[in-house]
């Protein structure tokens, strides 16, 4: 079995975030990063994820732990490796974390049995890293939480981060939750991103609701000029403009034109953000009753390696869209965006959210869903479901909340009234900016953060 990796993250400069946020607040941030650092002492604070790209953790653990670096943090990042069949079991318990069946295949001993011996080997492997007594380790959602026995044995401080769950319990997350237990009561504390997520075993736990953010100097949220967005879309074949032949992103027809009104769902190919649904709905509803061009934008499925899932869900939305009708199918694209370079994917999701009059996020189930905020941190008009920590996300007047994401009718419908409304989507997306400046900046992420790492490093 390959061996755990590390990813190198090099120390972004935390300066740049005084400038944005202002001197009081970057200076509450300062003092508490300090206090942590005091607290930690000589150690090394850890993360230990299931990826290096091509989901929102991914993304975002690089960014906050470049910013710790920032600070003068001693913070690492390993990766674990796992055959088709530990990913096809952790899918599986992604999707009863969210209350639903995935593949209906089941969780029983074979697969605890599976599950464990993946990460015992790669906790056999984690054992050269150097990982202390006394180091605080981050654990991040179900693919790592067998390695939780090994590291208390070696005396690592362990919280366990989860990003995923669900607004309410039902048997299917309750078969999640149990597969679980055994590997959950070795670790110390725990950190959710929604506070509906914690299950019912772990209320008397040392819990901590921390919600992610975004950093607005990446370079998927970074300004850039409409010159840029639109060459960036040029290239994947969107909109018209000079494509990158060697850029096979596009599922469809001609390129859209610059002018034409574009909706946007930016998502993993995962049936819970029902990429299909927003089709069915925006092909049903919404084309034909104007201008209004959907893109709907996911990564390379190949690229994606702890989600097979991916490509079935791509499959089964190209087949969609191919049995559409004609007025549907030249008014809809799905993109593929390349995860070869991190850089070029980033900065192609920021142009595709920038171009956009609309962004939507129509999710089943959602653990956080940052693309959220990324969108209304562009000052998109942003629909969204109401589910899970999207509705975290958006309160009154900074974006619009579909109570039922299945409700197509209802979906269409808002979707179409919001196009429709030049005034309200100016209004939306002024409001969404401010909110997410106050509240899902790196700079309150690190706080948060620090607060944390203070208290573990006291226990």
């Amino acid at each position: 079995m390959p061996q755990p990796f590390a990813v190198e993250v090099p120390a972004r400069p935390v300066d740049r975030l005084g400038r944005l946020v202002g001197p009081e607040r970057f200076e509450a941030m300062r003092s508490t990063t300090r206090a942590a650092l005091a607290a930690l002492g000589e150690a090394t604070i850890w993360n230990i994820s299931s990826t290096a790209h091509g989901g929102g953790v991914a993304e975002m653990l690089g960014l906050l732990l470049g910013y710790a670096k920032g600070i003068g943090v001693d913070a690492r990042w390993m990766v674990i490796q796992g055959d088709a069949e530990f990913f096809t079991i952790t899918k599986r318990l992604h999707n009863r974390l969210h209350g639903v069946a995935g593949d209906d295949g089941d969780l029983g001993p074979r697969e605890a049995d599976h599950y464990r011996a993946v990460l015992d080997a790669n906790a056999a492997a984690l054992d050269a890293t150097g990982i202390r007594a006394g180091d605080v380790v981050f654990l991040h959602d179900p693919q790592t939480t067998g390695l939780a026995g090994h590291l208390r044995a070696r005396g690592a401080r362990l919280i366990w981060r989860c990003h995923i769950g669900s607004d309410t319990a039902n048997a299917r997350t309750a078969e999640g939750w149990a597969f679980l237990a055994p590997h959950l009561d070795e670790c110390r504390t725990f950190v959710f991103s929604h506070a509906a997520f914690v299950p019912a075993q772990l209320a008397e736990s040392d819990v901590w609701i921390i919600e992610p953010s975004i950093d607005p100097f990446s370079d998927k949220n970074r300004r850039l000029t409409e010159t840029r967005v639109r060459a960036l879309l040029a290239r994947v074949g969107l909109i018209e403009g000079e494509r990158d032949p060697a850029l096979d992103a596009v599922v469809g027809g001609a390129p859209f034109a610059a002018r034409d009104p574009l909706v946007v769902q930016v998502s993993r190919w995962d049936r819970l953000k029902d990429m299909r649904g927003v089709m069915q709905g925006f092909a049903e509803h919404v084309a034909g009753r104007g201008e209004a061009r959907l893109a709907l934008v996911g990564p390379a499925v190949a690229a994606v390696s702890d989600d097979p899932e991916g490509a079935r869900v791509l499959d089964e939305c190209a087949s969609e869209w191919a049995a559409m009708p004609a007025r549907a199918r030249d008014r809809i694209r799905l993109v593929t965006l390349p995860m070869d370079d991190v850089v070029r994917n980033a900065l192609m999701v920021n142009a595709a959210q920038r171009h956009a009059t609309v962004v939507v996020q129509k999710s089943l189930a959602e653990g956080f869903g940052l693309t959220v905020t990324e969108a209304m941190w562009k000052a998109r008009p942003v629909i969204a479901s109401a589910v899970g920590g999207i509705v975290d996300q958006v309160p009154d007047g900074t974006g619009v909340l579909l109570r039922d994401p299945a409700d197509l009718v209802a979906f269409g419908g808002t979707l179409a009234g919001l196009l429709a409304d030049p005034s309200r989507m100016r209004s939306l997306g002024r409001r969404a900016r401010r909110h997410v400046r106050d509240h899902f900046l790196s700079d309150r992420h690190l706080v948060d953060y620090s607060r944390l790492v203070e208290h573990m490093a006291r226990l």
